[in-house]
């Protein structure tokens, strides 16, 4: 079998391979990550046949629905999960044949209702069910803590102790463990009494983690985060450096010969436009950006820099005008905020 465990930041992945066949399957993967896990399967040699969320991810966002449409492979999620872009939905007991490897699925709801282990020859990745020292909390949306006792207790550590756990998550360090392991040391499950886990799970006074709602957003329902937008629109257009703009105004405030084809273009509110501004710069709100486009940007041959305070809204307005037929946009890298800081030329007040 061949394992490849893949961390980001707090979050574990794992690509997992039949070395007979080259066909593989991808546990819990990450947005961020999606070239990563690209390029272990072709070093390794596999072909990725399934890709599996072994629950609904409130932490960070799922890569399993884009790698699926890059890939052209299953989405592979517990039958009980409401995403609507699952194409394999899979019970407790049954199995994902990868090559001579067998994937045995075991249903743990607790930290989610649609929570999984997998199995697989005395390796368990658990998901979110059983941490390295820890467990899933149960206070996010479908969390239930006696139905997590049951599944910790009646299911997943009664298999071998010398089972190692593979967590979907750890943020000390930590790869594996084995469930001999954590039912000598892990606290939370030294409280073996239902009654007793149930209120130490129901005490625990947890911060929310970053990004909550977006990540349940975006992985219950297969839409994109903030940030694979603005991925996605900068992979559009190309972008200018702030050196290189300046140079253009100053060349155009001495007079000599520059780019007077260039069109500096303001998508912020008004106020922050007056507050100061590039020079030349022309002010249209990226909210009314689809509706005043044609009145202001009649001709689409033209060279256009999108600028804004951060270079994130001024990414996504640039892609817009690109996707409506404007070939010659760039975005200003940076943004406004970073001009201000470089101590480079502004002007305040309305627009001449």
């Amino acid at each position: 079998m061949i394992l490849e465990q893949i961390a980001t930041g707090g979050c574990q992945s794992y690509l997992v391979g039949c070395d007979d066949s080259s066909s593989a399957a991808l546990i819990d993967p990450e947005i961020s990550k999606i070239d990563h896990y690209l390029a272990l399967a072709a070093r390794d040699g596999l072909r990725i046949r399934y890709l599996i969320d072994t629950h609904t991810h409130a932490d960070h966002f799922s890569a399993t629905r884009e790698l699926a449409r890059r890939l052209a492979v299953p989405v592979v999620m517990h039958r009980s999960s409401a995403a609507p872009f699952v194409d394999l939905r899979i019970g407790d007991g049954e199995m994902l044949l990868i090559g001579q490897l067998r994937l045995r699925v075991i249903y743990t709801p607790g930290h989610t209702s649609d929570s999984m282990c997998l199995h697989i020859d005395r390796h368990l990745f658990t998901g979110d069910t059983l941490l390295i020292g820890g467990t899933g909390r149960t206070d996010l949306p479908s969390g239930d803590p006696e139905a997590l006792h049951d599944s910790l207790f009646r299911r997943i550590l009664t298999l071998d102790p010398e089972t190692r756990v593979l967590p979907a998550h750890d943020y000390k360090g930590r790869q594996q463990s084995t469930i001999g392991k954590e039912l000598a040391t892990n606290p939370r499950l030294q409280a073996r009494d239902r009654a007793t886990f149930v209120d130490l799970m129901q005490n625990l006074n947890l911060s929310m983690p970053t990004h909550v709602t977006e990540a349940l957003r975006t992985n219950m329902s297969g839409g994109k985060s903030v940030a694979q937008l603005l991925a996605e629109a900068a992979a559009k257009v190309p972008f200018m450096a702030l050196e290189e703009l300046r140079a253009r105004v100053q060349a155009a405030a001495l007079g000599e010969p520059g780019d007077d084809e260039l069109i500096v273009l303001d998508v912020r509110e008004r106020d922050a436009y007056e507050g100061g501004h590039i020079p030349r710069a022309r002010l249209l709100p990226r909210g009314q950006l689809e509706l005043r486009v044609n009145q202001e940007l009649p001709d689409p041959t033209r060279r256009i820099l999108v600028c804004c305070e951060l270079g994130q809204v001024s990414t996504l307005a640039a892609a817009t005008l690109h996707e409506m037929g404007f070939a010659h946009v760039v975005a200003l890298d940076g943004g406004m905020k970073a001009w201000r800081v470089a101590g480079y030329p502004l002007n305040s007040g309305a627009q001449s």
